[in-house]
């Protein structure tokens, strides 16, 4: 009888260790879930910039550490950024490349009301609306237009060179921006070395594998008006429109009130 009883109370005590060791581990893996959210709540928090302004000069500052050294002026110095900030890729701080005043000219062009033509929609759609509306410029774009598809069928060429051909004369003087097709900044040049059509400035940057690299090549060698363009198959609408973006920006001040105004308004 006594040892039945030493047996319940032995129970007794084991079961009651068991459920302190219980609650304690529990009271353990609690606070330590407690602990990491925490912790990563705050740094969610700490790390998660919300101000546009703040991002954009955040970013500014760390690109311009790859491009300060590079003897460029100041309106150069945004076009450069402005490539690097559109592609995430420090790269571009060496890969651009324009002719002497480049720069200068589409912005004076710009000024005058030059237009700017381009080659698909992703680089219309990238350049800044607030931008064009306070300055008065306009983008045009027949890649869609029924009748340069005709023309491109009917000549057996690309819509792309069939657009700038449509184009023609309306680009003296203007600005032409190149995001896509190696075929139109082919074009534009021809236009202008055969039919003397001199756009103000040429924005040639074709993406790809294909004919990219050797016609922004062929537009620094031979091209008689100024020039940006990125070297190698690197580029693209979005580092095409940047560009465009950089020379519409005239001033500081002007260039973060437009930036902060367009990118809230897409």
């Amino acid at each position: 009888m006594v040892l039945i009883q030493n047996y319940k109370l032995l129970w007794i005590l084991v079961s009651m260790l068991l459920l302190s060791i219980v609650h304690v581990l529990n009271l353990k893996v609690t606070w330590y879930h407690q602990m990491m959210n925490s912790l990563n709540y705050g740094r969610t928090l700490m790390d998660y910039v919300k101000n546009p302004k703040a991002i954009e000069d955040k970013s500014m500052e760390i690109i311009y550490d790859y491009v300060k050294d590079l003897g460029l002026t100041d309106d150069e110095v945004r076009v450069v950024s402005r490539t690097v900030h559109a592609s995430g890729d420090v790269e571009y701080a060496q890969l651009v490349k324009m002719s002497p005043d480049a720069v200068q000219k589409g912005i004076e062009a710009l000024d005058n009301g030059a237009d700017i033509y381009t080659d698909v929609e992703m680089v219309r759609t990238g350049i800044s609306k607030p931008a064009l509306k306070i300055r008065g410029n306009e983008v045009h774009c027949l890649i869609k237009d029924e009748n340069v598809a005709k023309m491109a069928k009917e000549l057996g060429v690309t819509r792309s060179i069939a657009a700038m051909r449509t184009f023609g004369k309306q680009l003296e003087g203007q600005i032409v921006a190149i995001g896509n097709a190696p075929t139109a900044l082919y074009e534009v040049l021809r236009l202008a070395l055969e039919e003397g059509i001199k756009p103000a400035l040429i924005i040639g940057i074709p993406v790809g594998f294909v004919g990219a690299a050797e016609s922004k090549d062929y537009l620094m060698e031979v091209s008689p008006v100024p020039y940006i363009t990125v070297k190698g198959n690197k580029g693209g609408s979005p580092i095409a429109a940047s560009v465009c973006n950089a020379l519409l920006y005239t001033d500081v001040k002007r260039n973060d009130m437009l930036f902060v105004e367009g990118k809230e308004s897409k």
